[in-house]
């Protein structure tokens, strides 16, 4: 049984714990990131930046690398699918904030944050078999056993192991409940160019909600959520199977041209998946740190994808977690302390404090969001869907993706740099 100890260890490499040790490499501070997969992870083919998440990119030094790439949406459409009819979406947001609202490849936005970091700092196939804490001295400690019988001693642990996160369940946070509804998703490739505008298309029904974006000329990022199978039907996983599944069932209910996305899919890239989220109150009130642990991203508040921010807002949160860090830095003068006052204890309770009330109202008005989108077919739910939240709430609700969740601390630590992190103490 080998002992490693670690300043700051980072469980799980998706947006979140990429972002994370970019923004504490940005500090000066060296993280190690454990993945249990054997490379970077792009399940979900790819993701909506809002605003939000551009501001974030920007404070980490990321966002150029995407926007020089990606086109912004030019315009959204709803289709009704009972009625036949469309209407253009309107964002009630401030315009020139961030930069717009983008859709990129998730692994070019995970290959972005990682290239940002030395070549030791991700350690992939690491499993996690538990987690424990360990005090000595008045200074706690966490201890992560690996599956190789390997423990780590971190003095700080970040847990951004997503919905089913071993950390979270450490701190005691309730496990993540199904939204009763699920999600097909994928990648469409047209090889010769699909020749669509740079919109995002929406199709919307009685438990159904679908829609498609271009990323570039060839390549289409389409989504279909809809009411998950009665409990005890076998849920087929093989991607061949979901597309042929999913053209059986709508082939007479969405219109030719989102058939014909569904047809291109890239198989390598289709996945489906239950859609999950955390109570709101679970989160409030529930344990999001304890001394020396926290976690973020999915980790602390999945959500579902209505109003599309769940990796909006893990990008958010690498830039405050990053900034409660770096201010208990510049208190100690270059170190982080375990111990005593202004320790990393309290600037992980002070994250917690202002990231809590934002994403319990994510995760709440997501929730709230796919239950209008995905509405019965009575008159009062049409109502609510088509005239109330499209035309008037749906603009008001895309405020949340205007939030700019500030900057990193600029961190002076002598003699330290990029290749020499700051001392935990």
């Amino acid at each position: 049984m080998e002992m490693v100890e670690e300043d700051v260890v980072i469980i799980g490499a998706g947006i979140a714990g990429l972002a994370t040790a970019v923004a504490l490499r940005r500090l000066g501070i060296k993280a190690l990131v454990l993945e249990k997969s054997d490379g970077l992870r792009a399940t979900g083919a790819a993701l909506t930046l809002f605003p939000n998440a551009w501001l974030a990119l920007d404070a980490l030094g990321v966002s150029h690398k995407l926007t020089s790439v990606y086109a912004p949406a030019k315009r959204e459409f709803v289709t009704n699918l009972g009625t036949g009819a469309t209407q253009e979406v309107f964002y009630a947001g401030k315009s020139g904030i961030g930069s717009g609202l983008r859709s990129v490849h998730r692994q070019s936005l995970l290959e972005a944050l990682a290239d940002e970091l030395p070549d030791d700092t991700i350690q992939f196939s690491s499993k996690i078999a538990a987690i424990d804490s360990q005090t000595l001295n008045g200074s706690s400690a966490a201890l992560i056993h690996l599956g190789d019988s390997t423990i780590i001693k971190a003095k700080v642990l970040i847990g951004c192991d997503g919905v089913h996160s071993m950390v979270a369940q450490w701190l005691g946070l309730s496990e993540s409940i199904n939204s009763g509804r699920s999600s097909v998703r994928g990648l469409a490739v047209f090889p010769h160019g699909h020749g669509l505008n740079q919109d995002i298309r929406q199709f919307v029904g009685v438990g159904l909600r679908a829609g498609f974006i271009p990323l570039n000329d060839r390549d289409v990022y389409w989504f279909l959520n809809c009411y998950s199978p009665p409990k005890g039907e076998i849920i087929v996983k093989d991607p061949e199977l979901i597309q042929r599944e999913v053209l059986e069932k709508y082939d007479n209910v969405l219109p030719p041209l989102y058939v014909d996305v569904i047809q291109h899919c890239d198989l390598s890239t289709l996945t489906r998946a239950p859609l999950m989220f955390r109570r709101p109150w679970d989160i409030l009130f529930g344990n999001l740190s304890k001394g020396n642990v926290t976690v973020a991203g999915d980790a602390m508040h999945p959500m579902t994808p209505d109003l599309g921010q769940g990796g909006c807002s893990a990008l958010e949160d690498a830039v405050v977690l990053g900034r409660h860090i770096g201010n208990s830095l510049i208190k100690s003068k270059g170190h982080i302390v375990i111990s005593g006052d202004n320790d990393i204890a309290q600037a992980l309770e002070r994250y917690v404090k202002e990231r809590k009330w934002r994403v319990t109202w994510l995760v709440t008005g997501s929730y709230l969001s796919g239950w209008v989108q995905n509405a019965g077919s009575n008159w009062l739910m049409k109502f609510l869907r088509d005239v109330i939240f499209y035309k008037f709430l749906f603009g008001w609700t895309a405020n949340v993706a205007c939030y700019d969740c500030g900057k990193l601390p600029s961190v002076s630590l002598g003699e330290s740099d990029s290749s020499n992190p700051g001392k935990i103490d």
